[in-house]
């Protein structure tokens, strides 16, 4: 198991954050994305994190080496919502494939509770075997799925919903 080291992300660790979501939209399987994010579009993104309630961590292993990124994002942006939280996990590609997403993962599911979160949700395309297996084998059940809502590569892809309670 590597021994990971979470810490809260700043503005300057923008741009990594940028480069490892770019490296997965080739893939056509992890996000709705089709070409590469500026890392100016995504500050508004970044400024919604916050340590205290949403918190975008960058993950760093072995010489503080960044390995990857994880955050919660509020769901559906309304108060009755407060405690639900979408998770995104997003490593550099030399560590997809490893256990360290299924480490990040369990470190989400552990602290949440610490944030006021009750409920986990994860956004995974159908297709995405492998996301799909980690979360399912952290305890993450489907709750819905979303036939054919993205056209990646000239292909309709579903979307799946997982969640897991949590507290």
């Amino acid at each position: 198991m590597l021994q990971l080291h979470y810490r809260d992300a700043t503005i300057q660790d923008l741009p990594v954050i940028v480069d490892i979501y770019n490296s997965t939209i080739a893939s056509g399987m992890v996000t709705a994305d089709t070409q590469p994010v500026s890392v100016e579009s995504k500050v508004a993104w970044f400024n919604e994190h916050s340590p205290e309630k949403r918190p975008l961590w960058i993950i760093e292993g072995k010489d503080h080496a960044i390995v990857g990124w994880a955050s919660f994002q509020s769901f559906y942006g309304r108060p009755a919502y407060d405690a639900t939280v979408e998770i995104s996990i997003y490593l550099q590609p030399t560590e997809r494939g490893r256990g360290v997403g299924k480490q990040v993962l369990q470190h989400c599911i552990n602290t949440a509770p610490a944030f006021g979160v009750k409920t986990l949700l994860g956004f995974i395309f159908a297709h995405n075997a492998p996301s799909l297996n980690m979360f399912y084998r952290l305890g993450f059940e489907d709750w819905a799925t979303l036939p054919n809502v993205a056209n990646i590569d000239e292909v309709e892809r579903s979307l799946k919903i997982l969640g897991k309670r949590v507290g």
